[in-house]
């Protein structure tokens, strides 16, 4: 019987991990449907992508509520597609809010349940752990220390490390990536990375504009690249440039030739401050919330550090700056700062080779064979 796997990815992230997922499911079961809600990575490998990915791509608390009905109504659609049909597995993407629920109710039905990316119930919120629970058959993690909370509750759980760890290759070429990119390959090129959401390109990208003019008056070669998510991103940065009146190179995409090309990164938290860790360039991570979203989650996070980097080293090996700390005076003292210290402290860089060895598992045929196995023992 021909199988059917409902696929749910909200962000970009997530949308790599998934087109990385059905390549590799597709080597199993050649004649599989895929379909869900997914993004361009996706759509590329044949997958149906039933709403838009980027109505899902929402951060924060506060900021959820705003759109509330409709993802309800998106869920809603989801799950009776998934019980009309005779689906296979229905795999979540990250996107735990909206996943996790919709995989508890379709699990109740008999229906297989993955959930792919751990949510951070290690960090905050501990006792979603339970909800978990009733949720998923599976869960895929990406980090190895996240296994832990699982085995204690006896949740089956399978870390298959990241794709990123294997796509990016272990030494990249700073001169090779500024040719790609059409920039001179001399000079101090800073590469910014303002997120891929339009909310955080709303709250960071003025902050980091200020940054560039600070860093500017400071290093006068110093040059900047930023690559846009999408047309609206760009449009969104080109305009938050002119405010500001500095300047920058921008470009469509190439997020990880952009970190390459860079003398040092300044960038928001989330996943690109792993594929910069595996760049293996020095880096200042910044983030900022709604004033309400960050008084809430303040209260709720249980562990020191927020970047991917510092919670794999379980050090503060790179600098994190959130909310007020992330004002333009301290991310550009920051980012100079990390640019020097790595050129001088090459145990950092030798820290970044040993995570980045640490999480290359072939996540794509290892999630694969993770589900072919859940599925075969159905």
């Amino acid at each position: 019987m021909k199988k059917r796997f409902v696929i749910v990815a909200g962000e970009a992230s997530g949308d790599i991990l998934g087109a990385n997922l059905i390549e590799h499911l597709k080597t199993r079961f050649p004649d599989a449907v895929f379909e869900g809600i997914g993004g361009p990575l996706m759509i590329e490998k044949g997958f149906n992508s039933l709403f838009p990915m980027e109505r899902l791509s929402v951060m924060g608390l506060v900021e959820v509520l705003g759109r509330l009905r409709e993802l309800l109504g998106i869920r809603k659609t989801i799950l009776n597609h998934c019980l009309e049909c005779d689906v296979t597995a229905f795999i979540g993407i990250d996107s735990p809010d909206f996943n996790l629920p919709l995989a508890r109710k379709l699990r109740s039905n008999g229906i297989k349940t993955i959930h792919y990316v751990s949510p951070s119930v290690w960090a905050w919120r501990q006792k979603r752990i339970f909800k978990i629970k009733e949720s998923v058959d599976l869960m895929l993690t990406l980090f190895p220390f996240e296994l832990d909370i699982y085995k204690t509750h006896n949740i089956p759980a399978v870390c298959v490390g990241h794709t990123l760890a294997d796509e990016v290759a272990f030494h990249s070429n700073k001169e090779e990536a500024r040719e790609r990119l059409g920039l001179a390959t001399s000079g101090d090129w800073f590469a910014v990375l303002p997120g891929s959401r339009g909310g955080e390109v709303s709250r960071l990208m003025p902050v980091f504009a200020e940054t560039m003019k600070v860093i500017q008056q400071q290093v006068s070669t110093a040059q900047f690249i930023i690559p846009a998510a999408n047309s609206e991103r760009r449009a969104q940065i080109e305009a938050i440039l002119a405010d500001v009146n500095v300047q920058a190179t921008i470009v469509d995409g190439q997020s990880r030739d952009v970190m390459a090309a860079g003398e040092a990164i300044l960038l928001a938290s989330g996943t690109a401050a792993l594929e910069a860790m595996l760049v293996k360039r020095p880096m200042v991570v910044a983030y900022r919330f709604t004033k309400l979203t960050y008084a809430i989650m303040k209260r709720m996070i249980k562990v020191p550090y927020v970047s991917l980097p510092n919670l794999l080293a379980k050090k503060s090996l790179v600098p994190e700056l959130i909310q007020d700390e992330a004002s333009p005076e301290k991310l550009a003292k920051a980012l100079l700062h990390e640019w020097k210290r790595f050129e001088e402290e090459p145990q950092i860089e030798n820290t970044f080779m040993d995570l980045h060895e640490m999480l290359r598992k072939n996540a794509g045929e290892a999630a694969a064979s993770a589900i072919a196995q859940e599925i075969q023992s159905a």
